[in-house]
C-alpha cells in the first residue's frame, strides 16, 4: 500500500496545460465552450441557428427538447439518428453488428458449458485484454501518451488490446481522440445527446455515421508512422480469429464460450458504459464545460475508468482517480510499472492545473455589523 500512497520520485506533475499534449498529437480540445450540452444552460434551449463557422451549433430548426432528458439525469437528448432501420447499411455495418451478435450469442451457451477453468481463462483474459489492453495500453498510453514504455512492451500491451475485439489500435485511438476534440457537440462519434443507447453501442453499426463525423483517422499520424500498427491495422481480423482456434485447440467448446464468448461481452460493455453512463450519470467535480461525470460504481467495473469527469478535465493524466479514495486499479499498475523501470514520463496533473479547472467559488460576502 506504501506505493500506492507516496509519490514516487519519478512522478512529476505535467508543467503544461491540458492542450499541449494535444498538440503535439495534432489533435486539440474544442475551444468553445460545449454550451449548447448542458441541460440547465438556458441557450441550450433556444435552438439556435447553425451557421458555416459554427461548429459546435445544433442542427438547423432542432429543439434541445424534443427527446426529453435520459432517465434520472438532466441530459437532453436533443436528436436521434436512425441507426437500426431507415438508412442503408454497408459491408463493414453488417460485419461489426455480425461479430458483436456472435458474440453475446455465444454467451447463451455460458450455463450450460461452465467448468471452472473456463471461468478463470475468462477472468484471467478480461484482466489481460480490458486492463491491459484497453484501459492501459488503448486509452491511457496510445490516445493520451500519459506515459511511456518501452517499445516491446507498449506493443504487447496493444496487441493485448487488439484481442478485445474492438478493432485495431489505429481506428480505436483515432475515434478516441476526437471524442475529446469535440466532446459532446455535433461532432462527438458518441454523444448521449443522441441517445443514451446511441452513445453506448449503436454509433458503432454505422460506419458511415462515423466517417461523416470524424473523417477518417487523420489525428494519429504518430501510430500511423509505425509498421507495427499498419500491420495491426491491415490484419486486425485475423488475430482474434486465431486466438479463437487456440482457444479451442486448449479447451473445447467450454473455453470458446466462456474465453472468447464472455470475456469479449464484459469487456466490450465496461468500455461502452465509460461512453455512455459517464457522460449521464455521476457528478461533476470539474469545469470541463461537457458532460463527463464520475461515477464510483462504474469506477470499480471499469479498473478506474468510472472517473470520467477528472480524465476529461486532465486528458493527459496517467491517473484518473485524483482523490486517495477513488480506486484506480490502472493508475496502480501503471504506477508499479513506473516502480520497476518500464513506465516513464508518466503525467499527473500539478495543483496549478487544478486551480484552474475547479468551479469558481463565490466570493465570500461577511455580514454587515450590526
Amino acid at each position: 500500500m506504501a506505493l500506492i500512497k507516496s509519490p514516487l520520485s519519478k512522478s512529476k506533475p505535467c508543467l503544461f496545460l491540458p492542450v499541449t499534449p494535444a498538440r503535439k498529437l495534432k489533435y486539440s480540445p474544442p475551444t468553445k465552450l460545449n454550451y449548447l450540452l448542458i441541460a440547465s444552460n438556458s441557450s441550450a434551449k433556444k435552438g439556435l441557428q447553425a451557421t458555416a463557422d459554427d461548429e459546435y451549433a445544433p442542427l438547423s430548426g432542432a429543439d434541445p427538447e424534443s427527446f426529453g432528458k435520459i432517465l434520472l439525469s438532466d441530459v437532453v437528448v436533443r436528436r436521434r439518428r436512425r441507426v437500426f432501420w431507415g438508412r442503408k447499411w454497408n459491408s463493414l455495418d453488417i460485419g461489426t453488428a455480425v461479430v458483436i451478435l456472435a458474440m453475446h450469442v455465444l454467451c447463451l451457451w455460458a450455463p450450460f458449458y461452465f467448468t471452472w477453468t473456463a471461468f478463470w481463462v475468462a477472468s484471467g483474459l478480461y484482466v489481460i485484454t480490458g486492463l491491459l489492453g484497453i484501459t492501459l495500453s488503448f486509452h491511457r498510453n496510445l490516445s493520451h501518451r500519459s506515459f511511456k514504455l518501452p517499445k516491446w512492451l507498449e506493443y504487447f500491451f496493444a496487441y493485448c488490446g487488439v484481442q478485445a475485439f474492438q478493432r485495431d489500435p489505429i481506428f480505436w485511438v483515432s475515434i478516441h481522440r476526437h471524442h475529446h476534440q469535440f466532446c459532446d457537440s455535433e461532432r462527438d462519434p458518441h454523444s448521449p445527446t443522441e441517445g443514451f443507447w446511441f452513445s453506448h453501442m449503436s454509433w458503432l453499426f454505422d460506419a458511415n455515421y462515423i466517417t461523416e463525423k470524424c473523417g477518417g483517422p487523420s489525428n494519429v499520424e504518430d501510430l500511423e508512422r509505425q509498421p507495427f500498427y499498419k500491420f495491426m491495422q491491415d490484419t486486425y481480423l485475423l488475430h482474434p480469429i486465431a486466438f479463437g482456434v487456440l482457444l479451442y485447440a486448449g479447451g473445447g467448446f467450454p473455453f470458446l464460450v466462456w474465453g472468447m464468448g464472455v470475456r469479449s461481452v464484459l469487456v466490450f460493455h465496461i468500455t461502452w458504459l465509460v461512453n455512455s453512463v459517464s457522460h449521464v450519470w455521476g457528478k461533476q467535480a470539474w469545469n470541463t464545460s461537457d458532460l463527463s461525470r464520475n461515477n464510483w460504481w462504474l469506477a470499480l467495473r471499469t479498473f478506474g475508468e468510472g472517473w470520467h469527469n477528472n480524465h476529461h478535465a486532465f486528458e493527459y493524466s496517467a491517473k484518473h482517480g485524483l482523490e486517495w479514495w477513488q480506486i484506480d486499479i490502472t493508475w496502480y499498475v501503471v504506477r508499479f510499472l513506473q516502480a520497476i523501470g518500464l513506465a516513464t514520463d508518466v503525467k499527473v496533473p500539478s495543483e496549478v492545473q487544478k486551480q484552474r479547472m475547479a468551479f469558481a467559488k463565490e466570493a465570500f460576502q461577511p455580514e454587515p455589523i450590526r
